[in-house]
């Protein structure tokens, strides 16, 4: 259960910093969220999402009926993320570490957290 609430509270600051500063979440990327609507986009992909997979973690870390598919979706998803970033290496070769290779490997480490979490 406390890797559940760990990938919970990542979720949260994540879905937390997206909805307060979203120029600043995507600026590592070099995206620019310098209009309303680019800025909205940000809020409800990195904000309304993440504190979204944040609560329905919580929930599933309370509610053993839920646990197992809640957590699997959850992983899942952060191997879908961690796909999309290792084609993205393959289409577009980024050589630096940070940002897409530290993201690509904190979303298998949160995967594979929760996968353990599996019985």
């Amino acid at each position: 259960m406390v890797v559940i609430v760990v990938v919970a509270v990542f979720f949260a600051g994540m879905g937390i910093y997206g909805l307060a500063a979203p120029a600043a979440l995507v600026r590592p990327f070099a995206l620019q969220a310098d209009t309303g609507h680019a800025r909205t986009e940000v809020r409800a992909v990195y904000g309304g999402f993440g504190l979204a997979i944040a609560a329905v973690l919580l929930v599933a870390a309370t509610t053993p009926d839920l646990r197992r598919g809640v957590v699997l979706a959850v992983a899942i998803a952060l191997l879908g993320m961690a796909a999309g970033r290792l084609i993205g290496r393959i289409a577009d070769r980024p050589t630096a570490f940070y940002p897409i290779w530290f993201y690509f490997w904190v979303e298998v480490a949160l995967a594979a957290a929760l996968l353990l979490t599996i019985r």
